[in-house]
C-alpha cells in the first residue's frame, strides 16, 4: 500500500492490524483522532505514527531472546 496522507477508517484499522470497531474503540475513548472531510472520516498518519508511538515498548524475556 502507498503512503498516504490520510486514510478511512478501514484502512487505518488494517494498518495498525486491528479490526474495525477496535478502531473505532480508541476514537470514542480519545486515545486516536481524526477529521471530518464531508461525511468522510480520516485518519492522518501523522497520527497513526502518533499513536503507535505512545504505546508502551514490548518487554521481552531473557530465555525468549535465546531461543533465536
Amino acid at each position: 500500500m502507498a503512503t498516504s496522507l490520510c486514510y478511512a477508517p478501514n484502512d487505518a484499522a488494517k494498518i495498525l492490524g486491528i479490526g474495525r470497531s477496535t478502531l473505532f474503540n480508541l476514537l470514542a475513548r480519545g486515545e486516536l483522532s481524526a477529521r471530518k472531510l464531508g461525511t468522510r472520516t480520516l485518519i492522518t498518519a501523522a497520527e497513526l505514527e502518533r499513536y503507535v508511538g505512545s504505546l508502551p515498548q514490548a518487554k521481552f524475556h531473557a530465555h525468549l531472546a535465546a531461543r533465536g
